[in-house]
């Protein structure tokens, strides 16, 4: 597997901000987002290391105390060896969560958190065709995992795409595990963004999801 990044630091979104984890980014994406903060993962790189799943997990264990794994991107799930990754970390004890853009399925694979990032149309840049998002491919992550849907929000006029997706899912899921958090890179644009996202979470029930890794460390890598 190509990975981009393998380290430990705290998980900086989600419902499981502020726990210690390991963190695998694989490199790959099939998504080109005008917002991306980690576009050094969208494709193999020099900086990547080719890494057996075996191996990734005797990275893993080498961090101290640490009993939650996050496997991310890119698109992770466009590995061909994350199933076994997977399946080796479960084994393993870890608490997987798996970060995707949910545009494949998941296929059974060992999960313990999904944590689904849909892209609306206004997530591409104007010359790339837009890839929306498939329902029912969302809706059959949210059917097999634990999940949060967790969408990135540059202000008021970004809702009505979220609104709308979750109505087009049959069973969408609860307002407490749709999570939106503010578009930012840096603090600063952070700090310009949080007001309004918060007024619209406390508005339609949603959960506020902080960055706590830009917030802590300013968006620099391997944090």
């Amino acid at each position: 597997m190509q990975i981009v990044e393998l380290f430990h630091s705290i998980q900086g979104e989600g419902l499981l901000a502020g726990v210690p984890s390991a963190f695998v980014r694989v490199a790959g994406c099939n998504l080109c987002c005008v917002w991306c903060d980690t576009p050094y993962a969208s494709r193999p790189n020099a900086k990547s290391e080719q890494l057996t799943p075996a191996r990734i997990v005797s990275r893993v264990r080498a961090f101290p105390k640490t009993r939650h794994v996050v496997l991310t991107g890119g698109e992770p799930m466009l590995a061909p060896g994350l199933p076994e990754l997977a399946r080796r970390l479960r084994a393993a004890g870890f608490h997987i969560t798996i970060e995707t853009n949910a545009t494949l399925p998941p296929a059974g694979i060992a999960c313990d958190l999904a944590s689904l990032s849909p892209k609306p149309a206004h997530a591409f840049p104007p010359n790339q065709p837009v890839r929306a998002p498939d329902p029912a491919i969302i809706q059959e992550w949210l059917d097999a995992y634990a999940c949060q849907l967790k969408f990135v929000v540059a202000g008021a006029g970004d809702l009505p795409a979220i609104l709308g997706l979750l109505e087009r899912l049959p069973r969408p899921p609860p307002p407490d595990r749709v999570l939106l958090m503010p578009r930012g890179a840096t603090r600063p644009e952070l700090a310009r963004r949080r007001q309004v996202v918060a007024e619209l979470c406390t508005r339609h029930g949603f959960r506020y999801c902080p960055r706590l890794h830009v917030e802590l460390y300013g968006g620099r890598r391997g944090v």
